[in-house]
């Protein structure tokens, strides 16, 4: 009996996403994804909680080491299945379904979306630099901005890559004026503090709530691995991008710290959430402090398309593994994107950022997010035993001291926060753990329905 010619519905679910992403956008991914909000508000977060500049300077590079770490690793297991997905199939690789579908739920319940809404909650506090908007006006900007790029992203990835391309060189630029301004300004002494440091002393617990801020301002290292079904030659592109965007992150955020310590001290840092902004004000005044204010926005802007473009391949790559409704594992016949999946991840970052504030966002992502992030990681290892003669392209450096050293590490950053902020915690912890009856209920809907496709 021949067999029937495939139908418009076949075809679309057959339908691949086309690599279109070279290694200049990959590593703007990169870049873009993680240079964000952070930089600009996260130092605030880190003087409340560490009681020296030494301090404050370990926080930011452990934290840059251990994304770099984790990025490298991510590098070999991206070059060995460069699907579209990233973390979400090295999981289902490693540990089987629940774990990658546990993953899934997350992306869309907290990390992605969570992270989206985050960034979305920093672009309505930076616009207040030009205009006085009222908390509502600032949530309905989040939600406006949300909403703007997460149809660029559907009408087309090369759109969405050009638009990460731009703008991540505007947030270096950015990044660079108030470098140049303050290590080249002279005569400038530390504007002091009105009020003495809320934590005199560095502690293991204190220190670790720093971590996680910095972790924030480092978050998106893991990006570029969604969208590696997309990347160009993967093999040769994906560990590059890593390692060089990482690697300028690391060093821009270290500089960027340098140049605001030499003209807040410590105490109103801890003072000052917006501090860029307060550092270009004493050094050239208002007009310098509003046009670093409107780069920090460029910035934000461009780490919400980097986020909005990446997390969306994760419900593609369920949805195509039949753990999620079909319709989200679709192309779109028209510009070639998984629309559907964008849309979705959009709408609830939407309602997200219209419920939280930005220390609260950011801490249920990264607890949520260092979980699995750990479980990644250590799937670098058991891959290696389970498949020895799988063609890695890349092998990720120090094996395995590496990946070992930031699973720990993970684990107890994830210890320390729900410790130390236990209802941020226990609310990203319930949103994960929520996915497990979720899971057995559609596994049991999927064998007796085609909700999956």
């Amino acid at each position: 009996m021949p067999t029937p010619p495939p139908t418009l519905e076949t075809d679309n679910a057959r339908a691949t996403l086309p690599r279109a992403i070279g290694l200049l956008a990959s590593t703007s991914l990169v870049v873009g994804t993680i240079i964000g909000s952070g930089i600009f508000l996260v130092p605030h977060n880190v003087a409340l909680h560490v009681g020296s500049i030494k301090s404050l300077a370990l926080v930011w590079i452990v934290g840059g080491i251990l994304s770099l770490a984790g990025a490298l690793s991510l590098a070999e297991l991206g070059a060995a299945s460069p699907e579209a997905g990233g973390i979400y199939i090295y999981l289902r690789n490693a540990y089987g379904k629940l774990a990658c579908f546990l993953y899934g739920w997350a992306t869309l319940a907290v990390i992605e979306t969570g992270g989206i809404a985050t960034l979305g909650v920093a672009f309505g506090i930076y616009s207040t630099a030009f205009f006085h908007f009222t908390p509502l006006a600032q949530r309905i900007i989040a939600c406006g901005v949300i909403a703007l790029l997460t149809a660029v992203n559907v009408a087309g990835v090369k759109k969405g890559a050009a638009v990460q391309v731009v703008f991540t060189f505007a947030k270096l630029l950015g990044l660079g004026i108030i470098v140049v301004f303050a290590v080249f300004s002279s005569g400038i002494q530390p504007m002091p503090g009105t009020h003495s440091l809320p934590t005199p002393t560095t502690s293991f617990g204190s220190f670790g709530i720093a971590l996680v801020g910095v972790l924030w301002a480092f978050h998106g290292w893991h990006h570029l691995s969604y969208a590696a079904g997309e990347v160009k030659d993967p093999a040769r592109v994906l560990p590059r991008s890593f390692l060089w965007g990482t690697s300028v992150v690391l060093l821009g955020y270290l500089a960027a710290n340098f140049a605001y310590l030499r003209v807040l001290s410590l105490e109103a840092l801890a003072e000052h959430e917006r501090v860029a902004h307060k550092a270009m004000e004493i050094l050239v005044g208002p007009f310098g402090a509003k046009l670093v204010s409107a780069m920090i926005l460029c910035s934000i802007f461009g780490a919400l398309n980097g986020n909005i473009l990446g997390g969306a391949r994760v419900l593609f790559a369920m949805a195509r593994d039949g753990m999620f409704f079909s319709a989200v594992g679709r192309v779109d016949k028209k510009f070639q994107t998984p629309a559907t999946a964008l849309s979705l991840q959009g709408i609830w970052a939407m309602a997200l950022a219209a419920s939280g504030s930005f220390e609260q966002l950011y801490t249920y992502v990264i607890f949520a997010a260092w979980i699995f992030y750990c479980g990644a990681i250590m799937a670098v290892i058991i891959l290696r035993r389970r498949e020895p003669h799988l063609n890695r392209p890349y092998l990720v450096w120090g094996y395995p001291v590496v990946p070992i050293a930031f699973s720990v590490t993970a684990l107890l950053i994830v210890i320390n926060t729900l410790v130390r902020s236990p209802r941020e915690s226990f609310i990203g912890l319930g949103l994960v753990l929520l996915g497990i009856p979720i899971y057995f209920a559609w596994s049991w809907l999927a064998r007796g329905t085609d909700i999956a496709g």
